[in-house]
């Protein structure tokens, strides 16, 4: 399905670390740490991503007993191309707080 809108930081933070991960999946808790966004933010957009065929998403179950199964992300082929197109952007240090450099 291609895009109509460009994506969010947010979002682009959030493909970043999933191509870091590569093939591996990813929990949404580690996803909240590495592209530091709030779990309010990352769920809604792992399911679009998802909807729209970027990610693939499973339930995987826990490796120590008493533990809930966790929902475990990756990219799709699409999802890298969209990852490689659409870097973060870089964010920089000024007097007045943050402000993002376009590189």
């Amino acid at each position: 399905m291609p895009r109509t809108r460009a994506l969010s930081n947010h979002a682009r933070s959030v493909l970043a670390a999933l191509l870091d991960a590569g093939a591996g999946w990813s929990h949404g808790y580690e996803l909240c740490r590495l592209a530091d966004v709030k779990s309010g933010t990352l769920y809604p957009l792992l399911i679009r991503l998802e909807t729209q065929g970027y990610l693939e998403a499973e339930w995987q179950q826990p490796a120590e007993g008493g533990r809930p199964p966790r929902h475990a992300y990756r990219l799709t082929k699409t999802g890298v191309q969209l990852a490689r197109d659409n870097p973060p952007e870089r964010k920089v240090a000024a007097r007045s707080g943050l402000r993002t450099a376009t590189t």
